[in-house]
């Protein structure tokens, strides 16, 4: 009876040292490595997955740990973690380590502007005495390239069904299409050798061998030809040789 009594009270005296040598949960964040600590009772106490715990701590399977090791525990899953913060830009230095300075941006550069136009020839003092074909601003001049092939005339933008006037008095050499470039062309001769030609014409009202006036209208303003609007080409040729025409026309107001 007194053997079985000391037996019992000798358990209840063993069963404390039993609870007190089990480690106790980790409530920390991190953790040291003691003696006697196993990777995995950590991860017990700490009540994370051991993959997690390798994970937060870049140690892989077989999850080797040493003595003195701080380990972190893994952030509960679902927590968003804090973005990067980006690292301050670096000035580049030159090689004696100065900073450069900043280099002015050139300036544009500017178009240069068109080269100034020829002086005007004198006129032959034979040449007829012409007028304007037709009113209009001039959008194309005499050796201005026009579809990439330099103008032997002038171009005068028109009105549809404008009046297109014979420069001078002569006599209609031709009336009918030309089918290359000019659509609609007439050609009077001046005498002389002087020679104008009127292109992409609308309605032509005169024919050839008719004898014309000065002002006299011949065609209406079209569309004919090579042309994108209304427009009149003029030409003044003298033995089939390409005049400026603006060297004989009279100025205008």
């Amino acid at each position: 009876m007194i053997r079985a009594l000391a037996a019992g009270l000798a358990l209840l005296a063993a069963a404390p040292a039993v609870a007190q040598g089990a480690r106790p949960p980790i409530v920390a964040w991190t953790y040291t490595v003691q003696a006697g600590d196993t990777f995995s009772d950590i991860a017990r106490r700490w009540g994370v997955d051991m993959a997690a715990l390798g994970d937060a701590n870049g140690i892989p399977s077989p999850y080797v740990i040493r003595i003195g090791q701080v380990l972190k525990r893994p952030d509960p899953k679902g927590t968003p973690k804090p973005p990067a913060r980006p690292a301050p830009a670096v000035p580049a230095q030159n090689p004696a380590g100065q900073t450069p300075k900043a280099v002015p941006r050139p300036a544009p550069t500017l178009r240069p502007a068109p080269p100034p136009r020829a002086p005007l020839a004198p006129r032959e003092s034979d040449a007829p005495k012409i007028g304007w074909p037709t009113e209009g601003a001039v959008v194309s001049h005499f050796r201005e390239k026009v579809a990439g092939i330099p103008s032997n005339g002038i171009d005068l933008i028109a009105h549809p069904g404008q009046k297109v006037r014979a420069a001078a008095a002569g006599t209609v050499l031709y009336a009918d299409k030309e089918p290359e470039r000019f659509g609609q062309l007439i050609l009077i001769d001046h005498g002389g050798g002087f020679v104008t030609a009127y292109a992409y014409l609308g309605m032509m009202t005169v024919k050839e061998g008719q004898a014309v006036t000065k002002g006299e209208r011949i065609a209406l303003v079209g569309q004919s030809g090579e042309a994108q609007r209304p427009t009149v080409h003029f030409e003044l040729r003298r033995n089939n040789v390409p005049r400026d025409p603006e060297l004989y026309l009279p100025p205008r107001l």
